[in-house]
C-alpha cells in the first residue's frame, strides 16, 4: 500500500522546477538540509505555521514509497514523525496538485485530509 505525502510549494518555484525536472527545495529546505513533507493530517498545520500570509501556493502529492531510503520519517512538531527527503525531488514524482484556496477571511486553506483521501 502506498503512502501519500505532501509538499506545500510556491507556485512559481514549482513551475520553475517543472521546467528543469527537479525541485531542490525552498529556502527552509536548504537551511535544514532536506525537503520537508507532511502527511495529510499534518499539512493544514504546516500551512498555518510556515506559510501564513502567503498566496499562490500548491499542495503537491507524492507516493512516499517512490523515494526509497532517501525518505526518512523523523520527529518534529510535538514529536510527530514527518517525512524528510534527503535528495532532490524529481517533479515527475508528483501524483496530484491542489490549488490553494482562501477562506472568506483571506486565510490560505488547503484540502482537508478527508478531501485528500488521507492514507
Amino acid at each position: 500500500m502506498s503512502r501519500t505525502i505532501y509538499k506545500i510549494a510556491e507556485r512559481e518555484a514549482w513551475e520553475n522546477a517543472v521546467e528543469v525536472g527537479c525541485f531542490t527545495g525552498a529556502p527552509v529546505d536548504h537551511a535544514d538540509g532536506y525537503i520537508h513533507f507532511s502527511t495529510a493530517e499534518q499539512a493544514g498545520e504546516t500551512l498555518e505555521k510556515h506559510f501564513a500570509g502567503q498566496s499562490d501556493l500548491l499542495l503537491l502529492a507524492f507516493d512516499a514509497d517512490a523515494f526509497g531510503d532517501d525518505l526518512k520519517w523523523e520527529p518534529s512538531r510535538g514529536g510527530a514523525l514527518f517525512p524528510h527527503l534527503y535528495a532532490t525531488l524529481a517533479t515527475a514524482h508528483a501524483t496530484a496538485s491542489y490549488e490553494q484556496i482562501n477562506d472568506e477571511d483571506g486565510t490560505p486553506d488547503m484540502p482537508t485530509p478527508d478531501q485528500l483521501g488521507a492514507q
